[in-house]
């Protein structure tokens, strides 16, 4: 035994299980497929680059951070 209670096993197990609802929530549209996914990715990605400041205070991202997002392959989560 490597010293991790069935309490705390379980409690980890939870803890992932609602990050991956989130990332599921977050990154795209429900239904897409890996290829929709990965368009969706590109389009948004795209349009984050594209944005003026005013626009990016509006959505709470700084120019740095946008480019940064707006740079990462479409692969990339």
């Amino acid at each position: 035994m490597n010293g991790m209670s069935d309490v705390r096993l379980t409690l980890y197990a939870q803890e992932l299980v609602r990050e991956q609802e989130v990332r599921v929530r977050v990154n795209a549209p429900k239904g897409l497929g890996v290829w929709g996914l990965f368009q969706h990715r590109r389009v948004t990605r795209r349009a984050l680059l594209n944005l003026t400041d005013d626009q990016l205070r509006d959505i709470g991202l700084s120019y740095e951070q946008a480019r940064r997002e707006g740079l990462k392959p479409f692969w990339r989560e």
